[in-house]
Formats: structure tokens, C-alpha cells, sequence
């Protein structure tokens, strides 16, 4: 009996770090990823329009 008490806690438990802690760190990190792609296609794409108007 204890032992499938202490099942069913360490699995709650396993889940609750899994969507209460590793999930939204990955969620941030993406977002973060996203954010710095974007700015650096942005920068990509005024140096590449300067490029062309400077010849």
C-alpha cells in the first residue's frame, strides 16, 4: 500500500516539475530565440537595402 501511495506521489510530483518548471523555461528560451532572430533579420534586411542605395 505505501508503495503505491509513494507511486502516485513521486508521478504528481514528476509531472509538477515538468509543466511547473521545465516547460515554461523552454517556452521562454523559444521566445526569447524568436525575439533575436527577428531583430537580426531586421538588421540583416537594413544593411542589405543601405548596401544597395549606396552604389
Amino acid at each position: 500500500m505505501v508503495r503505491i501511495v509513494l507511486g502516485v506521489v513521486g508521478v504528481l510530483l514528476a509531472l509538477w516539475v515538468v509543466f511547473g518548471l521545465v516547460l515554461p523555461t523552454l517556452i521562454g528560451m523559444f521566445k526569447l530565440l524568436l525575439i533575436v532572430g527577428v531583430i537580426a533579420a531586421l538588421v540583416v534586411g537594413v544593411v542589405t537595402v543601405i548596401g544597395k542605395f549606396a552604389k
